[in-house]
């Protein structure tokens, strides 16, 4: 038996890998899983092929007996939201942040979170042994019904997180890079209503995405920094396909990784929201110096496999936290939800400026600075686990995280080496406080590696 389900979700080409004799399956499969008469959520991203899959997902669902609701085209959180309040369940049709070709579909669970490995590994199992359920006529006569009103709840639930006469007082001014595709819905809308004048980039929707590639990297985001320059914002906001991420750039045009942001953001959300354990959970590639910020804060930094599933899941299961960040940029900010949200992360980023009354480059300006580098070498699974092997005896006498792959903590430094989970690499991430230290440590680290891997460069 194959493997459908990745790092979140299952997705491919549309067409090639992903058909809609696949979406009608695993239709059925989901259907099984959640089981006759269940309220389900189905929505999109504004992909090419996702109204075909839409289709072909729903009627699979509805073949299993299942009451499918159509949102429309909506970001992934919103459709989390509403799953959360009002249903048994969802299913999103998204390929997040991948280029254009592609598309996939995810599975939400009744809490809003996406479902735990162990449930979708239950969906495959549906999946590849054809099971289904065997139903009269009389089964089929409910159709599907829309659920228009999906983002004007989610809108109003964002809004609740913040407080809006300060926010309004404060007369900020956002970029918001909406990617061309759904945070186009939203996070324009969202910031208008708490009193932000937004200036918008690559908010019409367009399913090949011409402004940009639709990974939010700061890279990536070039054009947005430039205009949060020349429009004198305070912040810029870039989302990828569904909107559950968000790079944020800074008031001098500076974008920042999502551990950054996670940390700062963390830091002021303990301030503001009483009660919240004093935790926070951030996967492996994050940077040290969220427990460097955070610590002193009174705020324990706990470390997870890579995955937002994983982090979601996690804090769950240990009873809540402040957030759960992710150095991509996905933000959980647990009093609304634990799953990534951008729309909310640039709610909470605009509350963070108009509160304080400090530009957001001081808020992060705060941050221990290091000098990063991340790569990847080519690995197959056997050679990227003896990688793994020979980076922990390397720097045995060093603390170590091993939950997904190995991290090294240094004194002024950290490196991470892991088998990619998508594709056959070794990827390895490391900072130092400076370009000079962090290039030596780089060469050390391929040294090491040569053991097991030929080939470096």
């Amino acid at each position: 038996m194959g493997r459908l389900f990745g790092t979140d979700g299952v997705r491919g080409v549309v067409g090639q890998d992903l058909t809609p004799e696949l979406a009608l399956r695993l239709g059925r499969a989901i259907g099984a899983y959640f089981g006759k008469g269940a309220r389900i959520l189905l929505g999109r991203d504004v992909r090419s092929g996702g109204d075909m899959l839409v289709k072909a997902v729903s009627a699979g669902l509805q073949s299993e007996g299942v009451k499918v609701y159509y949102a429309g085209l909506l970001p992934t959180p919103a459709l989390q939201y509403g799953v959360k309040e009002y249903f048994d369940g969802g299913v999103m049709i998204t390929a997040r942040h991948n280029p254009h070709e592609y598309n996939g579909i995810k599975v939400i669970g009744a809490d809003g979170g996406e479902v735990p490995r162990e449930d979708e590994a239950v969906i495959e199992e549906y999946y590849f042994k054809g099971s289904h359920s065997p139903l009269e006529w009389r089964s089929f006569v409910n159709e599907e019904k829309s659920a228009p009103n999906i983002i004007d709840v989610y809108v109003d639930a964002v809004k609740s997180q913040v407080d809006e006469d300060t926010i309004r007082r404060a007369g900020l001014r956002a970029v918001v890079d909406c990617g061309n595709s759904v945070g186009s819905l939203v996070t324009p809308r969202v910031l208008r209503e708490l009193g932000v004048k937004v200036h918008t980039l690559n908010c019409n929707l367009d399913p090949l995405f011409p402004g940009r590639e639709p990974e939010p990297t700061p890279h990536n985001l070039t054009l947005a920094s430039t205009l949060v320059k020349a429009s004198n914002a305070d912040f810029g906001v870039g989302h990828d396909g569904d909107a559950d991420r968000a790079i944020i750039i800074d008031d001098n045009g500076v974008g920042y990784w999502g551990d950054r942001v996670g940390a700062v953001l963390t830091g002021f959300v303990y301030s503001k929201f009483k009660g919240l354990p004093p935790r926070t959970y951030t996967g492996v590639s994050s940077s040290t110096l969220v427990e460097e910020y955070l610590e002193p804060m009174g705020i324990r930094v706990i470390w997870t496999p890579v995955g937002s599933v994983v982090i979601s899941r996690m804090i769950q299961r240990d009873g809540g936290a402040v957030s759960g960040f992710e150095e991509n940029g996905g933000y959980m900010h647990t009093p609304h939800q634990v799953v990534r949200d951008g729309a909310m992360t640039a709610a909470l980023i605009a509350y963070l400026i108009a509160d304080t009354g400090m530009e957001l480059s001081r808020h992060l300006s705060r941050l221990p600075s290091y000098y990063t580098i991340k790569t990847k070498v080519k690995a197959s699974r056997e050679q990227a686990l003896c990688g793994v092997e020979a980076v922990k005896e390397h720097f045995s006498s060093l603390r170590q995280v091993t939950i997904d792959g190995v991290k090294v903590f240094g004194e002024g430094f950290w490196i991470l080496v892991r088998p990619s989970g998508t594709e056959p690499v070794l990827r390895i991430m490391l900072e130092a406080r400076t370009k000079g230290e962090a290039e030596k440590l780089l060469g050390e680290v391929k040294s090491v590696l040569s053991k097991c891997i030929g080939g470096q460069g």
